[in-house]
């Protein structure tokens, strides 16, 4: 575990700056784009929540100090360091940029971080019955999950995990819950979890039916359980429970985060879905225990260099299909 930590965190300083990408949440977080050993690369740099360190403060930070890895998977590693030059033996205390890198990154990868328009449009059950589920389908069959199985099956990040049941113990009611990888798992009031099913059958919100609702409502109970035990100064009614749609990777997973973390981009309307709305759809869906999510019409926010933009719903739209309700 100690090698990969080290392999992992010997990639940054090799990075060569091409160009940059983006820059959002004010400033806070750049995308850049390079190269690692003539092989694309992207580096994520993102402002960490400042200490409150006079030292730190009396300091001007000017280059990248320390490097500490937080955890590799695949593709992706994360990092915490110190820009400035403070020299101190607890470096983690001054802290200021927490560095995500991906690596080799593909041009799926470039789309996503790169600056572009965005484009509001609606999912019919038609539209996810001809185009959205084949699509996802093939994500899943090109392997883009394999990373996810690793965290699931104990191969990597396990000593990142907070909470997991017995691999197999119980496939349905199996899960594991872990930080995201956007957090800096220090700072509470900016929380923010993943709970990862071991359930292979649901790929998103859209296979959740009515069968499915006390499964919900008992995953719900045990993830906020599990949150409020691995963190007791957090109670019940500061935590938010929501998924992505479109979602990142296509095998379900809930989001925790606290209620004081900035509501960007990721806790959207178009982008997040509260667990308790999904439920309490179900519970009001005519139909037997197989009516689901299917069934309804989703509206959400596409970047116009995606995938679902540029291969479904912009052909559609060329053809004269309304992709977009009245709001």
């Amino acid at each position: 575990m100690a090698a990969a930590k080290e392999a992992a965190e010997a990639l940054v300083p090799k990075f060569k700056f091409e160009r940059l990408l983006n820059q959002d949440q004010a400033g806070r977080r750049s995308s850049l784009y390079g190269t690692i050993d003539s092989q694309p690369a992207l580096l994520i740099l993102e402002r960490a929540p400042f200490p409150t360190s006079v030292d730190y403060f009396a300091a001007a930070p000017l280059n990248l100090r320390t490097l500490k890895n937080l955890g590799a998977n695949d593709i992706y590693a994360w990092y915490m360091a110190n820009s400035g030059q403070i020299d101190h033996p607890d470096s983690d205390d001054f802290a200021d940029l927490k560095i995500n890198l991906i690596y080799p990154c593909t041009e799926k990868h470039v789309k996503k971080y790169s600056k572009q328009g965005v484009r509001f449009v609606t999912e019919t059950p038609a539209i996810y019955r001809d185009h959205i589920r084949p699509y996802m389908q093939v994500q899943r069959d090109a392997g883009r999950l394999n990373w996810v199985y690793n965290i699931i099956e104990g191969k990597k990040e396990v000593e990142d995990v907070i909470v997991r049941t017995p691999y197999q113990e119980d496939p349905e009611e199996g899960y594991l819950l872990l930080p995201d990888l956007n957090w800096d798992r220090k700072t509470l009031e900016a929380l923010h979890l993943l709970a990862v099913v071991e359930r292979r059958d649901i790929w998103s919100l859209r296979d959740l039916r009515k069968k499915h609702i006390p499964w919900l409502r008992h995953m719900r109970a045990k993830v906020l359980e599990a949150t409020i035990g691995a963190y007791p100064s957090i109670e019940t009614d500061q935590l938010k429970l929501y998924v992505h749609y479109q979602p990142t990777y296509y095998h379900f997973h809930i989001h925790v985060v606290h209620v004081q973390l900035e509501a960007g981009a990721t806790q959207a309307t178009g982008k997040a879905v509260s667990l308790e709305s999904i439920i309490e759809t179900l519970e009001v869906m005519g139909g037997d225990d197989e009516a689901g999510m299917e069934m309804v019409s989703l509206s959400y926010t596409l970047g116009e260099a995606s995938d679902l933009w540029v291969g479904i719903f912009e052909p559609l739209k060329r053809t004269g299909y309304t992709v977009s309700q009245p709001q």
